[in-house]
């Protein structure tokens, strides 16, 4: 090293006269104190021992010394930590030795202060002739905290699967990270540059208007839900927030999206309300079938015992379906496990009874209605045929044919019972299996033999659509007379002679629909179970009014009521679904919820044909 005046005019303080003496010039000198005491960088001399040979205010405040204190003699290494100790004093000895180093570490100040400093060392020759280190120091701890914090941050919008982008007050997009390339589908060599209405559908660019006139006050926009465009034209269900982006002196320059994909979840919220919709349906649905066996069974019931008992047993049996259609969550219900369940001897085995068959599974309605089919087999079996004799016989088969189209061919055979004899009238029972089977375009016939009843049943596989006759006629009541539905005392009769038609997939609510309005005098066109033969008989049949169920065995009925309009016949909803399960543009339409009280049909009925004149008010779809 060069023996120079700088070097040598820097000693310990009892040295500093003499070294200040020493200086070739006053002003140098000057000078160097000048920036040894103002330097805002800790200036310190460190001895080849690593003893502190001096060091400035500065420095003073970062070990965090009092003003003026004498630290001069204290060995560096206690002022660093632990850990970056070995590595600090092996740089210390580099530089004794003439190098020139950088290097950072952390301290630890006398008030237990933990900062991270960088420090510029270079050697320098003390008075005593030996070769110390010369060095200054800054604090990097809030410029380090910063890095991290931005590198953490980098990290996080890198790796992040959510769209994270920013852009300019005038729309232009600035950056573009991984999650918003998944997103969209856009790299960000193609996007960024290109104004952000890229992704935004055309007629969403008012949205993209507001925003910037939003973050241009200063204003923050939280969790907005709006829609998309990928790359690939697809429309995607996004939530964003957005906030001002300012530089360091406070100024506004543009913007930062975080666009989260919504759209499995919008998915999942659309299905939840289309279930909580179609329990809703079901349920009502179910409410009105009981109320529909309620009502038959007691025009029929010749006491009120009779009426309890026949009315508790079509009950069980609809919630044993219930259950065995729940355990498969509704998707449908195995044909055998269907006959076990509907022959009462619960878990015991009857050696009077057969049953053979393939595996044939049925869906939700069809089970239901099949349900009710075996449920009246049974019940006459064990009341009058077979089933009431020890020494009788059942046999139930069932087979698939495939020959134009699957059907399901079931045989229902008793021998072996009281001699039977063909009955005078047609009761209930016959009436449920008849209607049950023709919802699904089935066909049933019973044949009474002497030695026996044998019912065959023949049922579409898939259900199919079906033709039933032009019009359906209540059997003759049965039982006393005084449980019918009242009429209306306050309003004429005008019903009496309307041909109503009735579309309905549910042969029991049907069939209640029939009875009620056939008590007000009114013809009977259908009942239709299926949309065809719906659109056949209004384009075939002279009509009054209507009556629609919202949805046939999963057909919507916009078809049949825009006929209906187009015909000018009017028209009302029977449904368990609420408003907005009706077709969009007839939303406002009559509707009886189902299940619903006898004299509220035929209230709609009665202001469906007494109008003058036939506008149906309809709202057009685009």
């Amino acid at each position: 090293m060069k023996d120079d005046p700088v070097s040598e005019g820097i000693s310990h303080p009892d040295q500093s006269s003499d070294a200040i003496e020493g200086c070739r010039f006053e002003n140098d000198r000057q000078l160097l104190e000048a920036i040894f005491e103002a330097s805002p960088e800790c200036i310190k001399i460190v001895a080849p021992d690593g003893r502190l040979v001096r060091m400035n205010p500065s420095g003073l405040g970062m070990v965090e010394a009092e003003p003026g204190a004498e630290v001069e003699g204290t060995m560096v290494l206690s002022l660093i930590a632990p850990e970056f100790r070995d590595a600090w004093q092996a740089n210390h000895e580099r530089v004794c030795k003439g190098e020139r180093l950088m290097w950072t570490f952390d301290i630890i100040g006398l008030r237990g202060t933990r900062r991270r400093m960088e420090t510029h060392a270079v050697p320098i020759r003390l008075l005593d002739g030996q070769t110390g280190q010369l060095s200054i120091t800054r604090d990097i701890t809030v410029p380090r905290e910063n890095e991290l914090k931005a590198a953490r941050l980098a990290a996080i919008i890198a790796s992040s699967d959510d769209a994270i982008v920013s852009k300019t007050l005038d729309g232009i997009v600035t950056t573009w990270n991984a999650g918003a390339e998944k997103i969209f589908g856009y790299t960000a060599d193609e996007i960024i540059g290109q104004p952000i209405t890229r992704i935004i559908p055309s007629e969403l660019h008012y949205e993209e208007e507001e925003i910037l006139a939003r973050i241009r006050r200063g204003l923050h926009i939280d969790h907005f839900e709006t829609v998309r465009l990928a790359k690939d034209g697809r429309r995607i269900d996004v939530s964003v927030t957005i906030s001002p982006m300012r530089d360091k002196s406070g100024n506004l320059i543009g913007a930062s999206k975080v666009g989260r994909d919504i759209t499995e979840r919008k998915h999942a919220e659309g299905l939840q309300q289309l279930l909580i919709g179609e329990l809703n349906h079901r349920v009502k649905n179910t409410l009105a079938t009981v109320q529909s066996i309620a009502n038959q069974t007691v025009h029929r019931a010749k006491s009120p015992s009779d009426f309890a008992a026949s009315f508790g047993g079509r009950l069980q049996s609809l919630a044993k379906t219930h259950s065995l259609l729940t355990q498969s969550t509704w998707q449908g219900a195995e044909l055998s496990e269907l006959i076990r369940d509907q022959l009462p001897f619960g878990d015991s085995e009857d050696e009077r009874i057969t049953c053979s068959g393939p595996l044939v599974m049925l869906n939700a309605q069809a089970a239901l209605h099949l349900s009710l089919v075996l449920h009246e087999l049974a019940t006459n079996a064990i009341k009058h045929g077979a089933l009431s004799d020890r020494r009788g016989r059942l046999s139930i088969r069932w087979m698939v044919r495939t020959e134009t189209e699957r059907k399901l061919v079931l045989q229902w055979q008793e021998r072996g019972g009281p001699t039977v004899t063909v009955p005078q009238s047609r009761g209930f029972g016959t009436t449920l299996i008849e209607k049950s089977l023709e919802a699904h375009g089935g066909v049933t016939s019973i044949r009474y033999e002497a030695e026996g009843v044998t019912c065959e049943v023949i049922l579409p596989l898939p259900e199919t659509e079906t033709s039933i006759g032009g019009s359906y006629h209540r059997p003759p009541t049965e039982g006393p007379q005084g449980v019918k539905g009242l009429k209306s005392s306050q309003q004429p009769n005008t019903v009496a002679g309307k041909r109503i038609l009735v579309v309905d997939d549910e042969p029991l609510i049907a069939m209640d629909m029939v009875a009620s309005l056939e008590d007000e005098g009114c013809e009977i066109v259908g009942p239709a179970t299926t949309l065809r033969r719906a659109l056949t008989l209004v384009e075939t049949e002279d009509i009054d009014a209507a009556l629609l169920d919202a949805n046939l065995a999963g057909d919507p009925v916009d078809e049949l009521a825009a006929v209906l309009v187009r015909r000018g016949i009017p028209f009302a909803f029977v449904s368990g679904y609420g408003r907005e399960g009706l077709p969009q543009a007839y939303q406002q339409m009559p509707l009886i919820r189902k299940p619903f009280p006898r004299q509220r049909l035929i209230d709609v009925v009665r202001e469906m044909v007494i109008q003058d004149s036939i506008v149906v008010p309809f709202r057009k779809t685009t």
